[in-house]
């Protein structure tokens, strides 16, 4: 690994989280006392060799003011360049980051609140000498079926050498804009590499770091967060 390559994040917060049925976005809804975003922002500024955290924000985001942000510290910096969908917001990020084309980017959903500095730093030293890069993602458990348009099954789907996609996903700069700008019709940014005929390494992770989506799923990090800052206490 050169000793010139860094490790910056970046964390796409421009979106609405209209599935969690509130009218403040769900980055910002409460957990814990804090935002949504803040648990994950306050795992990423912990890391050592994480040398800036970017948050990407729609242009017109009048939710971030509202919140304290100082104890995060220096690292952290916001963008108001966030596009309609999630590539399109990295996409703007990379293109105006200070960071060369060989740095490392681990990007990360606003609502994973229960990643760890643990799952970071086994990302981080699995893909530092990767020619490609990977994500922390999660062997499938469960049976999986395929529905017909009316809901019934209509196949089931074998779960052999499937795997659940988590973030961050890490890939250099340098890379990571190539794929985007070659394909944006992808839900995450392995999806854009593997278009470019690649092929990211997955690194195992926790069902911990799960992505907020649902009402309920609040209840469930909230549990998860506090056991782990009682563990630690």
């Amino acid at each position: 690994m050169s000793r010139t390559e860094r490790f910056i994040a970046i964390v796409p917060a421009a979106g609405s989280g209209s599935r969690m049925g509130s009218e403040r976005p769900k980055q910002y809804l409460d957990l814990l006392g804090k935002p949504v975003i803040w648990h994950a922002l306050q795992t990423l500024v912990a890391v050592p060799r994480i040398s800036q955290v970017y948050v990407v924000l729609a242009p017109d985001d009048a939710w971030w003011p509202q919140f304290d942000w100082q104890l995060l510290g220096g690292k952290l910096t916001t963008l108001h360049v966030g596009g309609a969908t999630r590539a399109a917001s990295v996409s703007n990020a990379l293109a105006c980051i200070d960071a060369a084309d060989e740095d490392w980017l681990l990007v990360h959903d606003a609502a994973r609140a229960c990643l760890s500095g643990a799952q970071v730093e086994a990302l981080i030293d699995t893909l530092a000498d990767d020619a490609v890069g990977g994500l922390l993602a999660q062997p499938v458990a469960d049976t999986l079926k395929r529905a017909d348009a009316q809901g019934r099954v209509c196949a089931t789907v074998p779960r052999e050498q499937l795997w659940q996609a988590q973030t961050p996903q890490m890939f250099r700069r340098g890379l990571l804009r190539r794929a985007l700008a070659h394909t944006d019709a992808v839900t995450d940014e392995a999806g854009a590499v593997e278009a470019l005929g690649l092929q990211p390494r997955l690194v195992a992770a926790e069902a911990s770091n799960f992505k907020i989506t649902w009402p309920q799923d609040l209840a469930l990090a909230a549990q998860i967060l506090q056991a782990r800052e009682d563990s630690t206490s």
